[in-house]
């Protein structure tokens, strides 16, 4: 069972350093004066899914998720 946790443990590891990078590549949420002029209602505001910046929000979720399921199963004492 030690095996298993390291495998686990390197996976973690791999994950939080995704994790970090990915949210260092995202762009701020302040829009600024755009939202008053209606730039959120633009071909990239209603597409904004399929962007570059969908899709880091996207992998952004699943680490996230990943990292904390990670984290409660490297705390549990079956290993």
């Amino acid at each position: 069972m030690e095996v298993v946790r390291i495998i686990v443990t390197v996976v973690f590891i791999i994950v939080g350093i995704a994790l970090a990078g990915i949210v260092l590549m995202q762009e701020g949420k302040s829009a600024g004066l755009g939202t008053i002029s209606g730039a959120a209602e633009s071909y990239w505001g209603k597409n904004k899914g399929r962007s570059m910046e969908g899709v880091l929000v996207k992998t952004t979720r699943w680490l996230a998720v990943a990292f904390m399921v990670l984290a409660i199963l490297l705390n549990m004492s079956f290993f």
